[in-house]
């Protein structure tokens, strides 16, 4: 935490290079130090991906809206895709390991991170609590191993929040299922192999599905205009009438509660993937205000500069703790459903707050790409709805305090 810079020499008109990215590795709690190794080999490979492979082609993703496929399936490679999922094959995970995954690669950028998070935390997630034993041999190592992408589609254009209300139906005919409606926000829909589809059976309870994309009636259309993810490819689906044979129904999956289960077990993700914006903000506050140079001394010996600095060390502080807590809980299998919504609510929040604070201390500066922290505060803002928006979680949290739902 102490790690000085020494700002660069002025000359005069012409600006100086910015090196925002260094990691600075604050634990003032000493919530890390505990990690065992391990774990901690999982953040460096994360991290060494974030600053050698990601760092330098991130920016011009994000602005021309790329899908960087090569970064995907390099997930794969270095195993950094299943979010703690047990896959034949590949070495234990532990719920630690995942999270200081997460965290270092929304660090590194929120849609390599969401692109993480879409394909371990939900698609391959999704079938290894749900599937058949042939649904788990067919794709749990190659969506593990990034060699296939998968996707997990259940919201719908006009079912979001209230998501357990979806439209999408799976009629029963003689040979499996026709499966007919449309989903929006699916990442990589339009660019995966399979997608887990969750639609509403013949009984009225809601099921899953394995889809393949190439599936006749199976239309992605890549959703264009986003301030925020700009390198990961969300889809608007329509399902025209697609036909699966039975075997693609998940015989895990028969109520919207099975679907909750596999969003409640990566809301936790989520949170960790906020640490890891936040971090990445605070890095870069700390990094310009000892390197930009003004009224002939660096911003931070700025009594104010050093407030905003003490300001959001704080809240990363405390940001940790309670994540690491919660993670704990979770590994003894006591962490409550309200308990995720209280990880994610609050992670969220405070990571944007912390995005505010940081680009507005960088100035103009602050709204360059180049520079790290707008990107992060437009991506945190999605990150702040997706698997749940602030209001969703607090009415959550919420009728856990009182016994009283407020949801209608």
């Amino acid at each position: 935490m102490s790690n000085t810079r020494s700002a660069p020499a002025s000359q005069g008109t012409e600006e100086p290079e910015y090196d925002l990215w260094e990691p600075l590795d604050p634990d003032v709690a000493g919530v890390f130090r505990g990690v065992s190794d391990e774990e901690r080999d999982y953040r460096d490979r994360a991290r060494r991906f974030v600053q050698d492979e990601v760092r330098p082609v991130i920016a011009g993703l994000w602005d021309r809206a790329e899908y960087p496929l090569d970064l995907a399936r390099r997930l794969g490679e270095l195993d950094l895709l299943r979010d703690g999922i047990d896959v034949p094959g590949l070495p234990r995970q532990s719920l630690t390991a995942a999270s200081l995954t997460m965290m270092e690669l929304a660090r590194g950028d929120g849609s390599i991170a969401t692109i993480a998070g879409v394909q371990g935390g939900l698609a391959l997630r999704s079938i290894a609590m749900c599937g058949s034993a042939a649904q788990k041999d067919r794709w749990l190592e190659p969506l593990a191993r990034g060699t296939e992408l998968g996707a997990f589609a259940l919201t719908e254009p006009t079912h979001g929040s209230d998501s357990v209300s979806l439209e999408t139906r799976a009629e029963a005919v003689d040979d499996g299922y026709v499966i007919t409606g449309h989903k929006k926000w699916i990442g990589s829909g339009s660019v995966g192999r399979v997608s887990v589809v969750w639609a509403r059976g013949d009984d009225g309870q809601v099921q899953g599905f394995l889809v393949p994309q190439d599936s006749p009636g199976y239309r992605a259309t890549t959703i264009e205009g986003k301030a925020s993810l700009r390198a990961i490819w969300q889809a608007h689906i329509e399902l025209d009438g697609v036909r699966v044979p039975a075997e693609a129904r998940m015989p895990g999956a028969n109520s919207f509660k099975d679907t909750a289960r596999v969003l409640q077990a990566t809301r936790l993700g989520v949170a960790w993937s906020a640490l890891g914006h936040a971090l990445a903000v605070y890095e870069s506050a700390v990094h310009y205000a000892r390197q930009r140079v003004q009224f002939g001394r660096p911003l931070a010996a700025s009594q104010i500069v050093q407030s905003r600095l003490a300001e959001m060390l704080s809240q990363l502080t405390s940001l940790q703790c309670l994540l690491t807590g919660l993670t704990g809980a979770e590994d003894r299998g006591e962490l409550s459903g309200p308990g995720a919504s209280l990880g994610k609510y609050t992670a969220t929040r405070t990571a944007r707050d912390m995005a505010r604070n940081a680009r507005d201390l960088l100035g103009g500066n602050g709204i360059l790409l180049e520079n790290r922290v707008m990107r992060h505060f437009a991506d945190i803002e999605a990150l702040h709805t997706y698997e749940g928006t602030e209001t969703v979680q607090a009415l959550i949290i919420g009728r856990d305090i009182t016994g009283i739902s407020a949801f209608a």
